[in-house]
């Protein structure tokens, strides 16, 4: 069983919703990632979700878009994330920890050499933008080699029929994008999420996490009445951003998304 499967069986048994925050490695800098990462997990995190800076972003709205160039203006690369991930090992060998990026930087490493230093990172799962489910066999094959998960994304406009396709190349979760468009953007109408991860479980046994608006307390508790985890990103990135905008140092802003990560954990579990 992965850390992911087996971490999700135990948060179910306890009747919890998981609490994945999203960050992008090297913003506000690569010496800040790790114990950012730390932080998280001290204030309700249970799996992290660490995004790996890229030149065009597509999927990303203005702020995590923003976070993306300043990590890359760091100089961090994908090697530099598993870096970071290994670092975090170090210390916490139980908390599952996911890359969420794009092809390009994973397939120009090649998906072999990828899938090797992933694992000796200790890193639990990759999720991929921009490879669709009907081009995922190379990658698919190289992470099952290595005991590691692939996650899939399932957009608002996804078929039923692609839902099952995606359900049966997927594993460790399903992530539901509960909103049309890019990160951080939309109203989000609660009902619908239910309804999608209803349409979801229909074709998968997989717990299904909800992500995109998702920023706050309140939002996270109504989303967490339906889903089995809850991502949180851009509401993250954007208190570090203004923390450091309004003058304050890299380490206040991690103690500001902290603190907004722990009210969000106690939205959560006040849906249960």
């Amino acid at each position: 069983m992965s850390r992911i499967a087996g971490h999700f069986r135990k948060l179910a048994e306890e009747r919890r919703t998981a609490l994945i925050p999203y960050v992008v490695a090297g913003d506000p800098g690569q010496a800040y990632t790790v114990p950012l990462m730390h932080r998280l997990v001290e204030n309700g995190a249970d799996i992290l979700e660490l995004g790996v800076p890229f030149s065009d972003p597509m999927a990303e709205g203005p702020v995590i878009q923003l976070a993306h160039e300043r990590a890359l203006a760091n100089g961090t690369s994908l090697s530099a994330a598993l870096a970071m991930v290994r670092e975090f090992r170090a210390t916490d060998t139980t908390t599952p920890v996911l890359l969420m990026g794009y092809a390009n930087p994973v397939m120009r490493m090649g998906y072999a050499a990828f899938a090797d230093a992933a694992a000796a990172a200790g890193l639990d799962a990759l999720l991929t933008v921009d490879i669709p489910p009907e081009e995922v066999e190379g990658i698919n094959s190289e992470l099952q080699r290595v005991a590691m998960d692939n996650i899939f994304l399932v957009a608002p406009t996804t078929p039923e029929e692609r839902i099952a396709r995606i359900a049966g190349r997927a594993s460790g979760f399903i992530y539901y994008v509960s909103l049309k468009g890019v990160t951080g953007a939309g109203h989000l109408d609660t009902a619908e999420v239910a309804n999608r991860v209803d349409a979801i479980r229909r074709h998968s046994p997989l717990p299904v996490a909800v992500g995109f608006g998702i920023k706050d307390a309140a939002s996270a508790r109504a989303v967490a009445q339906a889903a089995d985890g809850v991502v949180v990103g851009s509401a993250l990135v954007h208190a570090m951003a203004e923390t450091i905008e309004n003058g304050g140092e890299p380490t206040a802003a991690i103690e500001a998304a902290a603190a907004l990560l722990g009210d969000i954990r106690k939205g959560i579990d006040s849906a249960r």
